[in-house]
């Protein structure tokens, strides 16, 4: 019975010797430190002289929608005619169209083209609205590193007459040059492109401002 017992004793004993001396292994061994990641936010500002209202109604910032594969958090950098690569390691603070809406916004309150531009969730029955979308942002390194950003915006009434709805549509896209190959340098330079943009866009919301068709009930 004995003989029969002993290489079972033996086996347990060795098996947990050796797991004692993996555990002690692993204690000794150097510590990795965990991957980080980094967090970006565009938020261009607006500087100079507001305009003087042209109109006393509200503008409503609808909805932005962007592009894959420029639609995530992560930034995407262009390698080659058909080749893009997200970095999961650097992300955006928030989502591409969270961001510019929230700077348009903005900008457009100061710009102050309307009486006040409201954002998406408020309640109000909005006579205009502004809508965006965002075909290309990303950092193009095929040549000469550059931020690439591509936006379309449409600003629409809410009239009775049955025609189109649509005052405007225009499309800007702006190439920034960056001074590396960071993602610092490409939120940067895409923060800038982004203020080019607004700022051209501006002008021709002023122009639109000024021949608005009447609102639905007046």
């Amino acid at each position: 019975m004995k003989t029969h017992q002993m290489p079972v004793v033996r086996l347990v004993k060795f098996a947990s010797l050796t797991l004692f001396v993996a555990a002690l292994a692993a204690c000794s061994l150097p510590k990795r430190p965990a991957l980080e990641t980094a967090s970006w936010m565009l938020a261009p500002e607006r500087t100079g002289q507001a305009h003087k209202p042209r109109t006393d109604i509200w503008l409503k910032m609808g909805p932005v929608s962007t592009s894959p594969p420029f639609d995530g958090r992560s930034l995407v950098y262009r390698l080659g005619d058909q080749r893009y690569e997200k970095d999961f390691y650097n992300i955006y603070s928030a989502l591409p169209n969270d961001m510019i809406a929230s700077a348009t916004r903005q900008w457009m309150n100061n710009a102050q083209i309307f009486a006040m531009t409201v954002g998406q969730s408020n309640s109000f029955f909005p006579y205009y609205t502004l809508q965006a979308s965002v075909e290309e942002f990303y950092g193009d390194y095929r040549v000469r590193p550059e931020a690439v950003v591509t936006v379309e915006f449409f600003l629409t009434a809410t009239t009775a007459a049955k025609t189109n709805p649509v005052i405007g549509a225009n499309r800007y896209s702006k190439r920034i040059a960056l001074k590396d190959n960071t993602p610092g340098a490409l939120v940067t330079g895409q923060q800038e492109a982004l203020a080019q943009i607004l700022k051209e866009y501006e002008a021709q919301l002023y122009q639109y401002a000024g021949n608005l068709p009447k609102p639905l009930g007046q």
